[in-house]
């Protein structure tokens, strides 16, 4: 199957934004490249940490996922309820992160 690449919305808030150079919504093109054609969370989390994180990524990724208290929405919806990592993103996908943990 040959490669597609994906064009989706990605946004950070809560925070998180801070660590993208204060750019709240990026409209981004990305090619799959876990050989199966398409484009899942997991490779997303990968190319926002390469191409999108100025600094600090261990406060947006834990290991291969977001830390603990980042909120995931894909198409407004809980990532947790479309398969966290292997989610598959696809063409005009709206992909929010959102940081519910702040300092006081």
């Amino acid at each position: 199957m040959m490669d597609m690449t994906v064009i989706l919305t990605f946004k950070c808030s809560g925070g998180l934004e801070l660590l993208c150079d204060s750019v709240k919504i990026h409209n981004v093109s990305i090619d799959p490249e876990n050989g199966v054609g398409k484009l899942i969370m997991k490779d997303l989390l990968s190319w926002v940490r390469t191409n999108l994180i100025k600094e600090r990524p261990e406060m947006f990724m834990k290991g291969d996922t977001v830390r603990p208290g980042v909120l995931v929405l894909v198409n407004d919806c809980d990532w947790e309820l479309s398969g966290q990592l292997d989610t598959t993103l696809e063409e005009k996908d709206v992909v929010v992160f959102i940081s519910t943990l702040h300092g006081g």
